[in-house]
């Protein structure tokens, strides 16, 4: 990973881990010192130096070599500025400031003191973001899975069927599944074990979500009237209860106690990741580290678990299973942070749901966030009226609306999920490339610049 890309505190905490230092080192930088990176950290070993970008004496083969091992390269010039980046090393916290006269500056010593860098931009063409590639690739499969929804979703009491009808025939994006389908296909797996394991994940969201209408009191969910609005909350809650059921005789009867683990494990902390949404709900004093706690529970959980599974039925390896589990994982936090952005983002035609949702609920969402500790104190003032319920008309989301632009609010929230999404990209560098790869990473990238 080259130097300039450590421009934030999260990169020097994983360093300072493994007791790595960082230094200049007078060497030119070649492809191979990738792989010695990774080999030093494993081993332990600490005063391990970084080659600023303008360093690099052959920047072709390491931009071609930039996602083995899982380590990135980070073009900084796109980062953090016009010029570059430039910061001071005080022990092993490295602060980056955008600097126009970076390009004018040379090499820096070792040491603590000033460091600056010209950068040198990585080759590369800018990266697909679509979804098409995933629907492709496990289109055949889904109709499987499609088939196993609508036998399970069947019941003797016709409220059952009708209500979870509505709502699963209701155009969702069905990413969930599709995530057991890509790592299957991923891996190499042949078998049939994940067409009834990708059903048992749909029902496990599909259950979560008419709960969430309930608790939330939705009008809209997929573009028609909510399921709660139509059939009442005692049904709505019942039939998820009925569909959480049915995930569990659906992982009973594929017979992996491990798989049991995994998705029953997932779903006690959606659970415990909405209870705890609820429990922060109308506090203006919740906190960046809270509202990624909560997304992490109620999101990322079911991501994570989704593409995990498809490494245990193809009997991978730990290491495998692991990085489907990180790809799921910061997946979902990326695909979360675009859904809370979008509520102050797009139409309500767009997205499916009442715009200002959230708004309207008193969610600290991450643009509320960080709108509310960067506005003046009226602007709090308001922030403060509205979480709590005491401004919530239409013309109060319009002002909410101004003040998260204003700060920038919404792109950085894009930002956020951006860096996730490379995260998910990056835990694939250890399966071949392929279409199924290709597809999970351009999934990422869709997750993030989806306006939907």
């Amino acid at each position: 990973m080259v130097a300039d890309h450590f421009v934030d505190d999260e990169a020097q905490e994983f360093l300072a881990e493994f007791g790595v230092q960082l230094a200049l080192l007078s060497q030119m930088a070649e492809a191979g010192n990738l792989f010695a990176f990774t080999r030093r950290i494993g081993g332990g070993q600490g005063c391990f130096g970084f080659i600023f970008a303008h360093r690099l004496s052959n920047p072709k083969a390491f931009s071609q070599n930039m996602h083995q091992r899982g380590i990135d390269i980070v073009d900084a010039l796109a980062e953090s500025g016009e010029h570059g980046v430039k910061g001071r090393l005080i022990g092993h916290s490295l602060q980056a400031s955008s600097d126009s006269t970076l390009a004018k500056k040379g090499c820096a010593a070792h040491g603590q003191g000033e460091m600056a860098a010209q950068i040198v931009p990585l080759p590369r063409k800018q990266p697909e973001a679509s979804i098409e590639p995933m629907l492709a690739i496990t289109a055949s499969g889904m109709n499987q899975v499609n088939q196993v929804i609508l036998d399970r979703m069947q019941s003797e009491i016709p409220l059952i069927p009708a209500l979870a009808g509505h709502l699963i025939s209701g155009g969702g994006k069905r990413l969930r599944p599709m995530l057991t389908l890509a790592g299957a296909q991923l891996v190499g797996y042949n078998g049939t074990r994940h067409y009834k394991l990708a059903a048992a994940v749909e029902f496990i969201h599909t259950a979560t979500l008419l709960h969430d209408d309930v608790v939330d009191g939705s009008d809209l969910r997929r573009g028609k009237a909510a399921a709660n609005i139509i059939f009442g909350n005692p049904a709505t809650v019942l039939v998820g209860d009925f569909l959480f059921s049915r995930a569990f005789e659906l992982m009973v009867e594929d017979g992996s106690l491990k798989v049991l683990k995994i998705l029953s494990g997932a779903s006690a902390i959606i659970a415990e990741g909405e209870v705890d949404q609820l429990t922060a709900q109308r506090k203006i004093e919740t906190s960046e580290e809270r509202y990624l706690q909560i997304i992490r529970a109620k999101t990322a959980a079911l991501f994570a678990a989704a593409s995990r599974i498809s490494a245990v039925v193809a009997e991978c390896s730990e290491d495998e299973e692991r990085a489907l589990d990180e790809y799921g994982r910061n997946l979902g936090v990326a695909f979360q942070l675009v859904d809370d952005a979008l509520d102050y983002d797009a139409d309500a035609a767009q997205m499916g749901k009442d715009r200002g949702d959230d708004f309207r609920e008193g969610k600290m969402t991450l643009p509320v966030i960080l709108a509310y500790a960067r506005g003046d104190e009226e602007e709090r003032i308001f922030w403060r009226a509205a979480i709590m319920g005491h401004r919530s008309s239409d013309e109060d989301l319009a002002h909410a609306v101004t003040l998260i632009a204003k700060h920038g609010a919404v792109e950085e929230t894009r930002e956020r999920a951006r860096h996730f999404a490379a995260r998910a990209i990056n835990a694939l560098a250890c399966f071949p490339d392929g279409k199924a790869r290709q597809a999970m990473e351009q999934a990422a990238r869709f997750a993030v610049a989806r306006g939907y």
